[in-house]
């Protein structure tokens, strides 16, 4: 028994001493995982910056070091960090050329990747060479990586060259398998969020509009492509009709789609004898997190602030959680306080709000409106938009100083909607519930679930809805220096691209996020400034707590699984916990 007791105790004295030394090891892998994105590093002489243009591009990137520790981390690339990555680049004597690696991609966004695109052109001004290569082109991909000096292909490869197409899902008929129907309150004709619940196919108003903001989209991107390929747009439209996508790679470099094609270790050898150096010595490669840690030449007065606020995501009046919530939302509790501190910031001297958003709640919207307003009122508001910032994305931009989009930016859809579901037909049919009532007065019932609203409570709701819509439109009246019958014209909730918005007003100058700082530093009057970024990325004891929130990984798995369909299914996942009334895009315009 004495032995016993010994063996235990000594098991138990190992366990331990494994579990001390366990710990400092993690520790010090933590440690150094905040050193080494801390540290300032130069790249080394005669380099390339390598662009690995796989997974996807987030508005924002975030270093989840939990998840890096767990190896559970999705592939992802910050939009951010890959346009300041391009920048340092394009000022770094030491790094000679870009290599574009383009795989497996997918941005929210066509204004996400002309944004990169832009960079890439602005990068070519050094007169520093690009170098494009693949196995399979996407149309994304190929869009960006055309700005190349050189494209190649794999010998065996293929290009997605197709055009774009909007297949917007319509959930009624599913809805009604389980006695489910949406009882909608909408005002503006071309305001068709609500088509997914009542509908079965796009009305004309939608199909109108959507036909005219996607030809706007695919016209920037055949312009571009053309003028770095030296082919017309009708060369492109024509390859695009001919399903040029199942075409022989030969064919490729016929048509100019591509300058040749090559397996990778002859475009490694070309690299190298673009690099001026020998067959046999390795290439110097940073990548885009490398170019994080180096200086930047840019850098100014501290006390000169522009403070870029990043808002992306669902407009949400608290956080819709659970297993089904979008990544990203747009907390108008937690956006009011964050600019709020903005505003009493004394080194800040004006903020440029970055907005991707197709809208959420218009309460939510209002509240962000106000806060925009006070801060105003103290130092200049520039809003960005990117992919989106549209409804209660566009309500968040109105009363800024100045808004700058891209060309492709989808916008406007001035108008709001109510949403209530009757789940009625699933509680009395389906399930077989029987309900009888006791009440003071005549709308005591109002809101129940035992039967659908009565035409005269959908008449209040009406007007309830329109007042909404009333304001929504006079805040954009006064932010736009119009008059309402003036935004009236343009509202309806009809969808613009950000070149077609700048003709009515809605717009004051194309560009991306780089413009919208050097015109916030113009109004703000700052010769000497430096810009940070807002929120402040979460520390590592903050992602240690949210892990307590659940499914987070589960959450990533499923968008990568469900693809198109994701979306629609967080919707009918979160419908509850959203608000009733709502300014915002149709909800998934599903754009490829």
């Amino acid at each position: 028994m004495k032995q016993f007791f010994k063996f235990v105790f000594a098991s138990f004295v190992g366990m331990f001493l494994f579990s001390i030394v366990t710990g400092i090891f993690a520790l010090i892998t933590i440690a150094g995982m905040f050193a080494s994105q801390d540290s300032t590093t130069a790249p080394e002489e005669n380099s390339v910056l390598v662009l690995n243009l796989s997974g996807q591009l987030e508005e924002r990137s975030e270093n989840n070091f939990i998840s890096q520790l767990q190896g559970s981390a999705t592939r992802s690339i910050g939009l951010d960090n890959l346009l300041e990555g391009i920048r340092k680049a394009k000022e770094n004597d030491n790094i000679k050329g870009i290599y574009i690696e383009a795989g497996a991609f997918a941005a929210d966004s066509y204004a996400s990747m002309q944004a990169v695109r832009n960079a890439l052109l602005d990068f070519k001004k050094s007169k520093k060479w690009i170098i494009a290569y693949a196995d399979t082109y996407t149309q994304g991909t190929y869009y960006m990586s055309s700005v190349a000096d050189k494209l190649y292909l794999n010998p065996q490869g293929q290009i997605d060259w197709h055009g774009l197409a909007s297949q917007p899902v319509f959930v009624k008929d599913f809805l009604a398998k389980f006695g489910v129907k949406m009882q909608v309150v909408k005002v503006g004709a071309y305001k068709s969020a609500t088509e997914m619940f009542t509908g079965d196919k796009m009305s004309d108003a939608n199909r109108e509009q959507t036909s005219a903001y996607l030809n706007g989209i695919w016209g920037n991107i055949t312009k571009e492509v053309g003028a770095s390929r030296h082919l017309s747009v009708e060369q492109l439209n024509a390859y695009a009709d001919s399903m040029v996508t199942f075409a022989a790679p030969e064919d490729y470099v016929k048509l100019k789609l591509v300058d040749g094609l090559a397996y990778t270790d002859q475009i490694k050898n070309m690299v190298k004898k673009q690099l001026g150096i020998a067959g046999d010595k390795e290439i110097n490669q940073v990548t885009v997190a490398d170019m994080m840690n180096v200086e930047d030449k840019s850098q100014g007065d501290e006390s000169n602030q522009i403070a870029v606020y990043y808002a992306y995501g669902d407009i949400v009046d608290g956080v819709v959680g659970g297993i089904f919530a979008q990544n990203h939302t747009i907390d108008a509790q937690i956006v009011c306080k964050d600019l709020e501190k903005l505003a009493k910031d004394k080194d800040v001297k004006a903020v440029v709000v970055r907005i991707n958003s197709g809208g959420g709640s218009a309460y939510a919207s209002e509240q962000i409106w106000h806060q925009i307003m006070e801060l105003k009122k103290l130092k200049p508001v520039v809003v960005s938009m990117g992919g989106m910032a549209a409804s209660g994305g566009y309500y968040m931009s109105a009363p800024a100083n100045w808004i700058v989009a891209e060309p492709t930016t989808i916008t406007g859809s001035i108008g709001i909607f109510g949403m209530f579901p009757d789940v009625s037909g699933l509680l009395t049919e389906k399930l077989g519930l029987k309900f009888d009532e006791v009440k003071t007065n005549k709308y005591a019932d109002f809101s129940t679930r035992a039967r659908p609203f009565t035409e005269d409570e959908m008449t209040y709701l009406s007007q309830y809805v329109n007042r909404g819509y009333k304001l929504f439109r006079h805040r954009v009246a006064e932010g736009r220096k119009m008059t309402d019958e003036q935004v009236e014209k343009i509202a309806q909730g009809h969808v613009f691209t950000g070149q077609d918005a700048q003709k009515i007003g809605l717009v004051d100058q194309l560009g991306g996020l780089d413009v919208a700082v050097v015109k916030a530093a113009q109004l703000a009057k700052l010769p000497n400034h430096v810009t940070h970024a807002y929120p402040k990325e979460p520390g590592f004891f903050e992602q240690l707590l949210d892990q307590s929130k659940s499914d987070n990984y589960l959450s990533e798995q499923l968008r990568a699984n469900l693809g198109d369909y994701y979306g629609p299914f967080s919707l009918l996942k979160t419908l509850n916990h959203q608000s009733a009334i709502q300014a915002r895009l149709p909800y998934y315009p599903n754009i490829h």
